[in-house]
């Protein structure tokens, strides 16, 4: 099984660009909804992982990942034809996440600065993945404050809710 370990962060201007040392395109979209996460009548009869296609330059990959809120969680990504991420696309709900990775090398880590596009275009995540929950990290004067527990941030909520949806104090990240 493998396991996620990963913080997320907003991103502050745009000194990150000149550090970008690789830029990826990326589709994606899901086969579940955030609705499809909440469970039913008080009860666990919801489903217990999202259900990602993602495109990414000439790859594609299907992508399990539980719904635990916060910065740990199973991942499973799988390797499969474009022709079938390209039909399992067609098949998804809500809509499409559009962005541009960059990734950042910083100390011993990479950030992934995720600069999304279409109905999410403004918004800006800095991600990290780390070996473990206390790993110290080098913080780049970029980052800005830390979404890794608010679930409008998740690609899963981005495509049932865009961030041009969003109202002026979520945009701001003072909105609970």
């Amino acid at each position: 099984m493998g396991i996620e370990i990963e913080r997320k962060f907003l991103v502050r201007g745009d000194a990150w660009r000149a550090q970008a040392h690789q830029v990826e395109t990326m589709a994606q979209g899901y086969l579940n909804d955030l609705a499809a996460m909440e469970p039913v009548d008080g009860g666990d009869a919801a489903m217990k992982a999202s259900v990602r296609v993602r495109i990414a330059g000439d790859a594609a990959f299907l992508n399990l990942k539980s719904r635990e809120l916060g910065h740990t969680r199973q991942e499973f990504d799988y390797a499969i034809p474009v022709a079938d991420a390209r039909d399992l696309l067609v098949l998804c709900v809500g809509g499409r996440i559009e962005k541009r990775r960059h990734r950042i090398a910083a100390g011993a880590h990479e950030w992934e600065v995720d600069e999304f596009l279409g109905d999410n275009a403004g918004l800006v995540v800095a991600e990290i993945e780390l070996g473990d929950a206390n790993e110290a990290f080098e913080r780049p004067e970029w980052l800005g404050a830390e979404v890794t527990h608010a679930i409008r941030y998740y690609n899963l909520a981005l495509a049932s809710r865009p961030y041009s949806q969003w109202t002026a104090d979520e945009r701001a990240g003072t909105a609970p």
